[in-house]
This record gives structure tokens, C-alpha cells and sequence, in this order.
């Protein structure tokens, strides 16, 4: 449980200080337990609506009417000299002064008060005042010890500065994370320690509140926090991280509730993995002896719905899916989708536009908004971004306008009609490149002389076309002899072959290789090959290709829609084809599902759906780095010793001097 024996120690001392405090209590007539943990407080101001009433009474106004309040709340710093003294408690995410004096609460509650630690529950009542220094500030008549904190707080202005640490001490990362600042924003993402608990020629002295001087500490006067201003990157507190989620939920509720949706539960187990291309994870339900899978999407059971008559329907759900871990990937996430009949691809597209937009001015009160890219060359770089401008593209029409510059002439229409024809334009385009560009075949640790990163991501796109060039075909030999020859592999001594990829999959890797970077302002991307959308429908005149689209904000997907198919043969089909991909290795593939095509028998209407992931809007929206940000308690490996940080408990007693 400890960190070091240090913590040991403090932890010690703090058992010793209950102990005293039990002692103060059943002095007072309370029970041992009543004295140390009280199951209740009763409370008549929570510390942010005092904050949201008062601020702007002046001294003399509250003086002339007396407002009495009981408030409860941690104690974030304290400062006591002789017979009074100043604390600040934090409540519900805000911070208010409460001046102890011992002439008001009594010899045993100032003994109590004494024995307080940095982080501590306590509930006091008294009345409000400004002291000299036009702090606002409660004066209390009555203190009531609530509980203590065993464990000393991290240090006061960092809070949990390891990022894992704040992953896994959520708990403390919500109450003591101020978050980040550019100084030349002048805005402190924090509430500053008041100024009667931050000055003065001993931090350990207090003076009644008519003569305290006036000073004020703020991060900018910190060196750790000089340091932090001078980044580039900036976020949000962690508590206010998860309010904004939590109104992100809200807002999306309200748009889909008012236009005549209903929200529907689906469920979480399932004995087929459906509605995605993902690797499950499995269990087994005992007492019927049978495999379950958790949920991977909600699709194929929301479809259902809308053929037994809802016809616009939404769920917000939770998603499990066995894969890699990544800044916008978690194995368990939360997903919006919904499902409107009568629709079709392009009613979404506006819907969405609408809805990010709508989501956007609900909970920031602004669709423009400061993100760190994630990923891509531009990986760590601020931007700013308009969530009230699209930009709508065809998948082919964003490979043509992103195609990398040093590969000759992006595609042209005919390039994408077939598998041969989409090999060899690959193939030429890496003719041109290595022509124009003789360091190619030279790996990354070796090259010099040239751009680290412009090569790099030149030998990964050499890496994808020859992927993709090798699967385009059944024999497969001389395209992995040149491989082998490339990368210094043995070469084959006889055929290689297996049955070709679909022209639509290698089209789509070679999106996402080429263009998925440069999609920072928001973006439609429509039309998507048959080969990797399985249950969309297709275009009537382009049997290759679905209508189906996905939306892209700061370089990555955010949602993916389609007009559902809705033929039971064709739907069957598509399962098997699936089938025979995952007979090829391919554990993504999706399963059959023989119950929802007979569901589909029984008439689907044509209908629009749409999948959205909630953890990535509010990493948008709230200028997040990381999906882990915005989840509570992300999965995280089991820690090898207990993480908790040592602190000097002497020094986080006491505020830090301005």
C-alpha cells in the first residue's frame, strides 16, 4: 500500500492524529465512530453557488445583513497562528475561505482545528465576511470534523504530475489537477490560494483578518508553472475534462430527444460479435453452458428495432473491443449510434454537420476550438480548428488531392476500376519516386543528408503500396521477390499464391495512408469501397461502392455512417464473403449472423445510420491529447509497486509563498 516508508511513517502519524481527534470527540459527549467518521453534515450553501451569489457583495453589504451559512468541504491549505486562523476548502470544484478563530468555536473545536491535515473533510457554519484584503471569507462559529485523509496530498500546484499516475489515481487527479496555462493567455486554469493564506514574513503566522496584507499568488510566479507556460500545449483541469463530458452527453440527449428519437438499450452480451470489423472479447455464461461476446457495436440490434417500427432510434453504449492501444484507442469506449428511417447517407451527412455543430455551442458556447494533433508529422502541434465548416469529399476525390508529393500524377479514374490497373499505377508511382529519389530503399537509421521525417514517411508509403501490390494479386512471386530484394529478406524459390485482395481494400489502406492525416478541419469522406463495408448498401450505379461516409476532425475518424442495407440476400452474401475473409486470418472479419438477416426478411425501410464515438468528440472539445484524458479509469497495466507519490507532508501543510 505504501510508497515508501516515509508514506509509512505519515500514515502513522495521521492514525495518532484521529486517535486525538477521537478523543477531543467523545469529550464532547460523541460516539468513538460519530467522532471520526460522522455519516452526515447538514449543509445549507454549496461553496460554488456562495461563490456564484456573494462575489460581488461588497464587505460592507454583507456586514449590514449577515448571511449565515453551513458548508462542507476538503481542506486544500490552511495557516494558523496562536488563537485564529485561515483555511481554504474545496467543494464541488471551487474553493472558499473560512477564518477559525478560537474565542468563536471553542478551546475543543480549535484543538480539532490543529489537528487538521491537508486534505481533510470538514463541515463548518458561521457567516460571511471580507477580511481587509476583500477576501471573501466565512467566519465559523462551529467546525465539525468529518474525515480524514490517511495519505498526504501530492504537492499543491502540480497535483499528479506523472500522466500514468493520473490515470490511476483518478480519485486524486479529479480534486488536486489545476491543468495547463500559456502564460500569454493572462488565464489561470486554477483558483489561486487567497491571499490572506499566501503572504506575510512567516507562512505559519495569521493575523486577524482587519490587518492582513494584500498579495496573491499565482502560477505565473511559480518556476514549475514559468516552465509549463512556455509549451505549446495546453489542457483543461481533469475535473472540468469530465463536467464538459458529462454535458457532451447532455447536449447529444437533447438534439436526438427533440427531434423525435428514441433512446433505446441494447444488449452487451451477444452470441455474435456483429455490427463491426473488430476483434472481440469472449466470455462464457455458466448456467447456459454457452460463449458470449461483449458487445463490439450496437448496429445489428438497433437495426432490428427499426424493423419492428421504431423508426428513429439512438443508443449510447458502451463498446469492448480486444485491440491495440493507441491516443485514440481504448479497449472499452463509449459510443452514440442511431438509426433513422426513411434516410439514407446524405440526410446524415447534414444531420451531422448540424448535430457537431449543435454539441459544439452547448457545451463550449463556440464551435472553434484549440486541439493538439495526435498523430501524423504534425503530432504535438496546436491548431485551431471550426466545428461549423465542412468540407465534404469522395474517398477517391481525397486521395487525389492529398497525394504525396515525389509519386508522380495522383490517380486517375480508370486507376481505381480494377485490381490490375490500381497495381501497376502503384507501382509507378514508386518508379517515380525511387527515380527522383534514389535514398528510398535506404532505411531510416542509416540515411543522411535528407528530412528524417518526409523519409520516413516516404519508406512507410513504400511499405503499403508493396503491401497492397502483393495482395492485388493470386501469384504473388515476383512482387514478394521485390520485396525480399528491398528489404534484404531470402527470395522464393517457388510460386507464391493465394487469392487476391479486392481492389476496394487496397483503396482504402491507401486512404488512410495518404490523406487521413491532412483531415484536420472537419470532413466528409463519402463513397467507400464495397470491399470493406459489409453492411452498407450499395450505389446504384457503382455496384463496387456503398454509400457510406466518415467523418474526420484533427487527423482521425470520428464517425462512420451509411445508408443500411436492408437486402436480406445481399446482406447474407456479404456475411459469407466475411466468412471466407476470416478463413484467410482475418479475425476482424465479421461473423454471420443468420437471425438478423431474418430479421432483414421481414422488410427493413430504407433507413440512414450512424455511429459517432463519444470519447473522441470530447477529446475535440475539450483540447485533450489522449482518449485516456476523457475516460475515468482507462485500462491500464497492473502497476508493478504501489503508486503513490512521497511527499514532504511538513511543506504541503503550508501554502507556497507568493
Amino acid at each position: 500500500m505504501f510508497a515508501s516508508e516515509f508514506e509509512e511513517e505519515q500514515y502513522r502519524l495521521r492514525q495518532e492524529k484521529l486517535q486525538r481527534i477521537q478523543q477531543l470527540g467523545v469529550e464532547a459527549g460523541l460516539k468513538p465512530l460519530e467522532a471520526t467518521y460522522p455519516n452526515s453534515f447538514r449543509v445549507t450553501h454549496e461553496v460554488p453557488a456562495i461563490l456564484r451569489e456573494y462575489t460581488e457583495v461588497s464587505g460592507e453589504a454583507l456586514d449590514a445583513d449577515r448571511v449565515e451559512a453551513a458548508v462542507a468541504g476538503r481542506v486544500m491549505a490552511h495557516r494558523r497562528q496562536g488563537k485564529a486562523g485561515f483555511a481554504v476548502l474545496q467543494a464541488n470544484g471551487a474553493r472558499l475561505q473560512i477564518y477559525v478563530r478560537k474565542d468563536d468555536v471553542g478551546e475543543r473545536a480549535f484543538e480539532l482545528y490543529k489537528l487538521l491535515d491537508l486534505g481533510d473533510h470538514i463541515g463548518v457554519s458561521g457567516y460571511l465576511f471580507r477580511t481587509r484584503t476583500g477576501e471573501l471569507t466565512l467566519h465559523v462559529r462551529e467546525l465539525t470534523f468529518l474525515a480524514k485523509a490517511m495519505l498526504a496530498l501530492p504537492d499543491k500546484f502540480h497535483g499528479l504530475t506523472d500522466i500514468e499516475l493520473r490515470y490511476r489515481q483518478r480519485y486524486v487527479d479529479l480534486f488536486m489537477d489545476d491543468g495547463e496555462e500559456i502564460e500569454s493567455t493572462g488565464v489561470s486554469a486554477s483558483e489561486p490560494i487567497p491571499s490572506d493564506l499566501s503572504t506575510g514574513p512567516e507562512r505559519s503566522g495569521v493575523q486577524e483578518p482587519a490587518s492582513l496584507p494584500v498579495a496573491v499568488t499565482t502560477p505565473g510566479q511559480n518556476p514549475e508553472a514559468i516552465a509549463a507556460s512556455t509549451q505549446s500545449l495546453k489542457r483543461l483541469p481533469a475535473r472540468e475534462v469530465f463536467l464538459k463530458r458529462a454535458q457532451v452527453l447532455k447536449a447529444l440527449r437533447t438534439f436526438f430527444d427533440s427531434r423525435g428519437y428514441i433512446e433505446v438499450e441494447t444488449p452487451m452480451m451477444q452470441p455474435v460479435a456483429g455490427g463491426a470489423a473488430a476483434k472481440p472479447f469472449t466470455t462464457h455464461h455458466n448456467s447456459m453452458d454457452m460463449d458470449l461476446f461483449l458487445r463490439i457495436a450496437p448496429e445489428l440490434y438497433l437495426k432490428r428495432l427499426v424493423v419492428g417500427g421504431m423508426d428513429r432510434v439512438y443508443e449510447i453504449n458502451r463498446n469492448f473491443r480486444n485491440e491495440g492501444i493507441s491516443t485514440q484507442h481504448n479497449p472499452e469506449f463509449t459510443m452514440l449510434e442511431f438509426y433513422q428511417a426513411y434516410a439514407n447517407y446524405h440526410d446524415l451527412m447534414d444531420l451531422t454537420e448540424e448535430l457537431v455543430t449543435f454539441v459544439a455551442n452547448e457545451v463550449n458556447g463556440t464551435t472553434l476550438i484549440d486541439f493538439p494533433l495526435p498523430k501524423g508529422p504534425r503530432a504535438g502541434e496546436m491548431v485551431q480548428i471550426d466545428l461549423g465548416k465542412w468540407e465534404r469529399l469522395s474517398m477517391k476525390e481525397a486521395i487525389v488531392k492529398f497525394w504525396p508529393e515525389g509519386f508522380g500524377h495522383p490517380p486517375a479514374e480508370e486507376d481505381f476500376q480494377s485490381e490490375q490497373a490500381f497495381s501497376s499505377f502503384l507501382l509507378n508511382a514508386l518508379r517515380e519516386l525511387k527515380s527522383q529519389y534514389p535514398q528510398l530503399e535506404t532505411p531510416t537509421a542509416e540515411v543522411s543528408g535528407v528530412d528524417i521525417e518526409r523519409h520516413r514517411y516516404r519508406r512507410s508509403l513504400l511499405t503499403i503500396f508493396n503491401g497492397h501490390r502483393m495482395l492485388l494479386t493470386a501469384d504473388r512471386t515476383e512482387q514478394v521477390r521485390e520485396v525480399a530484394k528491398i528489404m534484404n529478406w531470402p527470395e522464393p524459390t517457388d510460386k507464391v499464391l493465394a487469392e487476391a485482395e479486392p481492389v476496394g481494400k487496397a483503396i482504402a489502406g491507401v486512404f488512410e495512408a495518404v490523406a487521413e492525416q491532412h483531415l484536420i478541419q472537419p470532413t466528409i469522406i463519402y463513397d467507400f469501397p464495397l470491399a470493406v463495408s459489409p453492411l452498407s448498401k450499395v450505389k446504384p450505379d457503382e455496384p463496387d461502392w456503398v454509400e457510406r461516409f466518415e467523418f474526420y476532425i484533427g487527423g482521425f475518424e470520428v464517425g462512420n455512417a451509411f445508408s443500411e442495407l436492408n437486402d436480406p440476400e445481399d446482406q447474407r452474401r456479404r456475411f459469407e464473403a466475411q466468412l471466407g475473409e476470416r478463413e484467410r486470418g482475418d479475425d476482424e472479419a465479421h461473423q454471420m449472423d443468420a437471425d438478423y438477416v431474418r430479421a432483414l426478411a421481414y422488410g427493413l425501410p430504407p433507413t440512414g445510420g450512424e455511429g459517432i464515438g463519444i470519447d473522441r468528440l470530447t477529446m475535440l472539445l475539450t483540447g485533450s491529447r489522449s482518449i485516456r484524458d476523457v475516460i475515468l479509469f482507462p485500462l491500464l497495466r497492473p502497476a508493478k509497486k504501489p503508486v503513490l507519490e512521497k511527499t514532504d507532508e511538513t511543506a504541503a501543510k503550508e501554502p507556497e509563498q507568493a
